[in-house]
């Protein structure tokens, strides 16, 4: 081996790199993402989970109750509600993920401390909702009465995942992780692949319009996400027993809503990337935040502010409410409409952008 090859070869490959601007910033973009979200987006001590209360007992202590479940941080007492029926269906939509229900014999069941003197209903289609809401389970009674042994504490019913099974709350979520990988990753790949070998530009010169070139080479992939979907779901069912007690058709078209808006960010990378293996990078840096703040792995509710409005602009993270409010809570894509009307416009974004660029860069 000779050393002074061996480093002009070295030299050679730090001036190409120099000049491939795209991965030189994923160099340093990559760790720094990750730095900056691991270190204050991601947070596994969940607070302010969106709640609601019932009280029917209204009174001092009941109300002192309320006032102390406040303050405990845990929860966000957002509304207050006139009947159990409004609690089952703010849940199923999705608008809390906690509903206290304070009964009305609330005073007698203190003085007894023979059951639980209150209870919280808990969303179980989220499994850090699950972990969140057995804190609730140590919290304090005995101070509202004065009374020095502990009082009866609070009965946790976990609605929709009751076995609290983990491939319940895992699959629908994998469905969304899987579509963005494939589908982004993909077409983007297929569209620099088209550019590298001047498919592309050979295309443009024919009569198609840059839109109608941009649908076109990606519409085969709708059917593919769609087979996907389907895969993933049957699986789901025959392997691990995951239901699908929603509407099919409304999983479907939340998972069309999704490809189409994971197949426009593909498209939009692909404006970007001169070479396949720079759409594999850019993908990775687009993939990141989406399994990171989405919900999926770490707690939303545990996130602060400004990483809760980045994550609102993700597709996956409207996604994975559309999927599990779908398959787990049998909500409808009429109730979740404001999910799947964000999939709609960051896909009509993303589209229009795409082929802004695609204009640009070949003619």
């Amino acid at each position: 081996m000779n050393l002074s090859r061996l480093l002009a070869v070295a030299r050679k490959e730090l001036l190409q790199l120099k000049r491939d601007r795209l991965s030189l910033g994923m160099i340093v973009g990559v760790p720094t993402l990750q730095l900056l979200m691991f270190g204050f987006a991601i947070n596994l001590d969940v607070r302010h989970l969106p709640a609601a209360v019932l009280d029917q007992a209204n009174t001092v202590l009941s109300r002192e109750l309320v006032d102390e479940l406040s303050s405990s941080q845990v929860l966000d007492l957002r509304q207050h509600l006139v009947a159990p029926q409004e609690a089952i269906s703010l849940l199923r939509r999705g608008d809390i993920s906690v509903a206290v229900i304070i009964p009305a014999d609330f005073e007698e069941r203190l003085l007894r401390r023979d059951r639980p003197a209150w209870q919280a209903v808990v969303d179980g289609s989220d499994q850090s909702v699950q972990a969140a809401a057995r804190q609730l389970a140590e919290f304090p009674l005995a101070s509202l009465h004065g009374a020095a042994a502990p009082a009866a504490g609070v009965e946790i019913v976990n609605f929709y995942n009751p076995q609290r099974s983990a491939p319940v709350n895992t699959v629908p979520g994998l469905v969304g992780v899987i579509l963005t990988m494939t589908m982004v990753l993909f077409t983007a790949m297929a569209l620099v692949r088209e550019r590298e070998r001047g498919n592309l530009e050979m295309l443009i010169a024919t009569p198609l319009s840059p839109l109608e070139l941009t649908v076109g080479k990606v519409l085969p992939y709708v059917a593919i996400g769609l087979v996907q979907v389907t895969l993933v779901l049957l699986l789901g069912r025959l392997v691990f027993g995951v239901p699908v007690r929603g509407s099919l058709p409304d999983v479907y078209l939340a998972s069309l809503g999704f490809i189409l808006a994971s197949l426009a960010l593909g498209i939009f990378i692909s404006t970007l990337a001169a070479t396949q293996f720079q759409s594999m990078q850019v993908t990775l840096f687009a993939f990141l935040p989406q399994i990171l703040l989405s919900g999926f792995m770490f707690p939303f509710s545990g996130m602060p502010r400004p990483a809760q409005w980045l994550a609102e602009i993700l597709p996956l993270t409207h996604f994975l409410r559309l999927i599990r409010g779908v398959m787990l809570r049998s909500a409808s894509l009429a109730e979740l409409w404001p999910e799947w009307l964000a999939l709609l416009a960051f896909a009509t974004a993303m589209l229009a952008a795409a082929v802004a660029r695609t204009h640009k860069r070949l003619t």
